[in-house]
């Protein structure tokens, strides 16, 4: 095996404090928590300011319930619940403000185009909107303040290699070594001078050139890789420094950050993260590292599980025992795959071939016509009812019902190093079914530009992945999906 094929193995299984702990979404979901509980807290309390106590109309109820649905869409959409890591609390606190507002005149709104104004108080709508404010804005401090004790313990820290040793990095470097509470821990500098290498940039080492970078990702040394050189170095031959650092990542899911230097002007749009006024381009950010998208992912992938598998129970037994009877060997073929970050998963798949060996690190595609695949599996294959048992992954945590298709960790190996992008696939738990699929790029893919043309449309899902987009793939999947002319 050679040092790129161990690369691509070792950096599958990612470390992280308390094992695959994650405090992004942690926090997201305490954030929700707290926005809930703020909202219904004020909700009684206004009752009981304006009626005497806390037994409430079944219209001031829906109310409530609905004031629930309206902060979530409206604070998911402000960004609330995504890191603030280094961001301000007056930031977020103006944006909360605004976001209130906004559900609390939303439902004013909607209450005089259906008449229902008569059934509200106005006394309860203007305490509920002060209580409300006041809630929200004391539980997103104790928030802030509970994330910082928690940093000043050691928890919730993340390893930072910086690449450059230049001024820009020397500012960056020392910021991030002065604000401690943000758990952003820099651990090396990365830069090709030779003259700098030993040297130390604020108490970090500069380690050696950007040749260090495999083994550090393989090793779970880092975490982020924040990029801080200049967009023309000044240096002979190094001008092409930023294309030869993504080059290098290009197998990588770690975290990597684009810190360019114009932290002065104020970005908005939604790729940009400001840390300690330092303006960072997000290069490579899944979705389900945004708000609550994965809490969301997660709650509609054991849905649709649920839902699918409560009905499909008895054909699966059937399938079981047919294949069980039909051709000698297991009833479930078992493969290891990448799942979300690249890290391994055993996937699960109704055996459709004859049991037969292949040469290690060999895995060919079944083709049309293919000898290999038994009758019955030709059938299961055709109408996708071999798929069945991923749902199963889907209950685990390892797979979505949609995503990008996982592909053998061989195909993987071999494709990586033929399209640019490729590895970005595993920016999110793979799927059963996907946007390509749906699109009739499903089945063997014996030219690159087919494997191409795949990833294009995987990109494109996870660059646009809304909940309303995963139930289109769904519905379309019902549509189209069962019965395929390129499923063989």
């Amino acid at each position: 095996m050679n040092s790129r094929q161990e690369f691509v193995q070792n950096r599958w299984v990612k470390a992280a404090p308390f094992g695959q702990f994650d405090y992004p979404t942690l926090a997201a979901f305490l954030y929700t928590m707290g926005d809930v509980s703020a909202v219904v807290i004020a909700g009684l309390l206004a009752h009981w300011a304006t009626a005497g106590g806390l037994a409430m109309a079944t219209s001031a109820k829906m109310a409530i319930l609905l004031g629930l649905l309206l902060t979530h869409l409206f604070f998911n959409r402000l960004g609330l619940y995504d890191s603030w890591r280094g961001r301000s609390l007056f930031e977020q606190t103006g944006r909360l403000i605004a976001g209130w507002l906004a559900v609390v005149t939303s439902l004013i709104t909607l209450a005089y185009l259906l008449d229902l104004g008569a059934q509200f108080s106005r006394g309860w709508l203007a305490y509920w909107l002060l209580f409300g404010w006041a809630f929200l804005v004391m539980a997103r401090s104790a928030a802030a303040l509970g994330l910082r004790l928690v940093r000043a313990k050691g928890w919730n820290h993340k390893r930072v290699v910086i690449i450059g040793a230049g001024a820009w990095a020397n500012k960056v470097i020392r910021r991030l070594n002065n604000a401690s509470w943000l758990g952003l821990d820099v651990v090396a500098v990365l830069d090709e001078a030779d003259e700098e290498h030993g040297q130390r940039i604020d108490g970090v080492p500069i380690k050696g050139g950007f040749e260090l970078l495999p083994a550090m990702v393989q090793n779970n040394e880092i975490e982020e890789v924040w990029i801080c050189l200049p967009f023309t170095s000044g240096r002979a031959g190094q001008d092409d420094s930023l294309d030869r650092v993504l080059k290098i990542l290009r197998h990588s899911t770690v975290t990597q950050r684009l810190v360019p230097n114009f932290a002065e002007m104020r970005l908005l749009n939604r790729p940009m993260t400001q840390i300690m006024d330092v303006s960072l381009v997000n290069l490579n950010l899944s979705p389900m590292r945004i708000g609550t998208n994965r809490i969301l992912k997660a709650f509609e992938d054991r849905l649709f599980a649920l839902m699918l598998l409560l009905v499909t129970v008895p054909l699966m037994v059937l399938i079981a025992i047919a294949v069980k009877v039909s051709s000698a060997g297991p009833v479930l073929f078992v493969q290891r795959r990448h799942g979300w970050d690249g890290r391994s998963m055993k996937m699960y798949k109704f055996r459709t071939m004859y049991v037969h060996r292949e040469g290690d690190g060999t895995v060919t595609q079944a083709c049309r016509g293919d000898m290999r695949i038994t009758p019955l599996g030709r059938f299961l294959r055709r109408t996708s009812l071999d798929e069945l048992p991923q749902f199963l992954n889907v209950l685990q945590g390892r797979m979505s019902v949609v995503g990008p298709r996982p592909h053998a960790i061989e195909h993987n190996q071999y494709y990586m190093d033929q399209i640019d992008d490729y590895m970005q696939r595993h920016k999110v738990k793979p799927g059963i079914t996907g946007w390509a699929q749906v699109n009739g790029l499903r089945g063997e893919t014996n030219t690159l530009d087919k494997m191409r043309r795949r990833v294009e449309y995987d990109l494109y899902y996870i660059e646009n992945w809304t909940v309303w987009f995963d139930i289109k793939i769904v519905l379309l999947t019902l549509i189209r999906g069962f019965r395929n002319p390129n499923a063989f």
